[in-house]
């Protein structure tokens, strides 16, 4: 390789790091996205204290028939890390979704809305990286989101309930220290459950130029889909609904831990991912940028 190839491939990485950067910075910044996590943080407060104020008098939360957010409810008093499993499980069929619809369909929309997509394309950043950039963005507030609920259900489960080793949905003991990285490992899962979600709301913010109607679209059809992951007479289209395994995880908490639909969910947001993150890069690198 030439040392005049090597120049020119130095400044793009470092225009790419800087990108990347400063997208982050903006986003984290913003008091919609600070609101947005805040929302995110006090589901679990509350939940906590629900259960604590319902068990006071000894007796036990109500709890389901599935294994996932009821049967963990039931679970909380006797160990607070259940409490992680409980608010990923109330968080995630919709106010994390919410969240990462909100902060996708507004990445590339709420640009052209605010007339600054034009300029940063003026800058050697180029469409297919911007719009690389945005998506990762946005695949860290993911994770962020995620991680925040975790932690805030953590630090609330310890103050209100007791620790140590925990049950399985199985029966069966396991130590707390494997019980944390199980928990660990479920947030990752539940973050990688929100990737399709980032990419159709991404492919909906290089549709318009505006913001909100990016957003609301994005929200919108996540509840549709919501809706109709729950009727009956759908069962036959339901397992590609980007929603339908979502609540999967809780076979992590299961000995041995079930696989099936933990792979399904994984490969079916990584479908979504490359479909409409395709989409949105066509739909992008043709369309006419004129604010």
């Amino acid at each position: 390789m030439s040392q005049a190839e090597v120049a020119v491939r130095a400044p793009q990485f470092t225009w790419t790091f800087g990108l990347l950067r400063s997208e982050l910075v903006t986003t984290f910044r913003r008091w919609r996205t600070l609101a947005l996590l805040g929302v995110l943080a006090a589901v679990p407060i509350l939940v906590g204290i629900a259960v604590k104020l319902e068990t006071q008098d000894g007796s036990s939360p109500g709890r389901g028939d599935g294994g996932g957010g009821p049967a963990f409810i039931a679970q909380i008093t006797n160990n607070g890390l259940f409490l992680v499993f409980t608010a990923l499980a109330a968080t995630l069929p919709f106010f994390l979704p919410m969240a990462i619809g909100v902060v996708a369909g507004d990445a590339i929309a709420g640009e052209a809305s605010g007339g600054t997509l034009r300029y940063l394309l003026v800058a050697p950043a180029g469409r297919t990286r911007l719009l690389l950039t945005k998506y990762v963005t946005v695949m860290t507030f993911c994770l962020v989101a995620t991680l925040v609920v975790a932690l805030s259900a953590l630090t609330v489960g310890a103050l209100l309930f007791p620790l140590g080793d925990l049950t399985t949905i199985s029966g069966t003991q396991i130590s707390f220290a494997e019980g944390l990285g199980r928990a660990l490992l479920i947030a990752l899962v539940v973050a990688a459950s929100l990737i399709g979600i980032a990419a159709l709301g991404l492919f909906i913010s290089t549709m318009t130029s505006s913001g909100i109607a990016a957003m609301a679209t994005t929200v919108g059809l996540l509840i549709t889909v919501q809706i109709l992951d729950q009727i009956p007479q759908l069962h036959a289209l339901q397992p590609y609904f980007f929603s339908h395994y979502w609540l999967s995880f809780a076979d992590l908490m299961r000995e041995p831990v079930y696989w099936d639909d933990l792979v399904k969910n994984l490969g079916l947001q990584a479908l979504y991912a490359a479909v409409f993150g395709s989409a949105a890069w066509a739909r992008f690198t043709a369309k006419d940028i004129t604010a």
